[in-house]
């Protein structure tokens, strides 16, 4: 596969976030997001190709064994099933993050994150705006993933409006398990990540949905590999 960068950190977000862990940042994206904060890793090409066994030999010496494979897209990649197969015999906890675009049964992981893309983050390009529309939000592949795995789904939240986007979501997707959504502010500074949170956490407070922190815009806001 093409990996984009290794790197050891704290689990940044959802029900996880805390948990020193390694991650594996695969290369290529068909999205295009306009508050993306890995757009180095967009390009297919943006990366070395390493075999899976390179990958455990090379994360081997971090004291941890819980893994995250990003992106990019991991879910759009030939070669997803035999990286985290090689890290489920080696003892890893595994999580994809994914934005629930692409369907694949059978992987053994441990937790699928899902973060389905609202309208916030379209990109400001227009002709990249038409193919993201196209592809943002994908309900029958986000159905099949919610029925095959331990997931959590985490919306990213601009502003008060998107609330109403993400009830329509919900809604289309059916029986999703309310303690299994995480709702986390959109920023990059910690200024802004702040302001939003307030409002974001009283909401959380009424709905009864979980709010996630955002540790890496806390803790190093722009920072590569954190």
């Amino acid at each position: 596969m093409m990996i984009n960068e290794l790197f050891y950190s704290l689990q940044g977000e959802g029900q996880l976030a805390g948990v020193p862990s390694v991650f594996i940042r695969v290369a290529g994206c068909p999205l295009r997001c306009r508050w993306c904060d890995t757009k180095y890793a967009w390009a297919l090409d943006a990366g070395e190709v390493l075999t899976p066994e390179q990958i455990i030999e090379k994360i081997s010496d971090y004291p941890t064994q819980f893994a995250v494979v990003t992106g990019g897209e991991p879910m759009v990649h030939e070669g997803i099933d035999e990286l985290v197969g090689l890290l489920h015999k080696n003892d890893y906890h595994i999580t994809i993050e994914t934005a629930g675009i692409e369907y694949i049964a059978g992987l053994p992981v441990d937790l699928m994150s899902i973060s389905p893309k609202l309208k916030n983050s379209l990109p400001s390009n227009a002709e990249q705006a038409i193919e993201y529309e196209q592809k943002r939000f994908q309900p029958e592949a986000l159905k099949g993933l919610m029925k095959s795995y331990d997931y959590q789904l985490k919306f990213v939240v601009d502003t008060p409006n998107d609330i109403d986007e993400v009830a329509d979501c919900l809604e289309q997707l059916e029986d999703v398990n309310p303690y299994k959504i995480y709702l986390t502010p959109q920023a990059t500074e910690p200024k802004d990540y702040l302001e939003k949170s307030r409002w974001l956490a009283d909401y959380c407070l009424q709905s009864g949905f979980a709010f996630s922190p955002r540790l890496q815009v806390m803790l190093w806001p722009g920072q590569k590999g954190k």
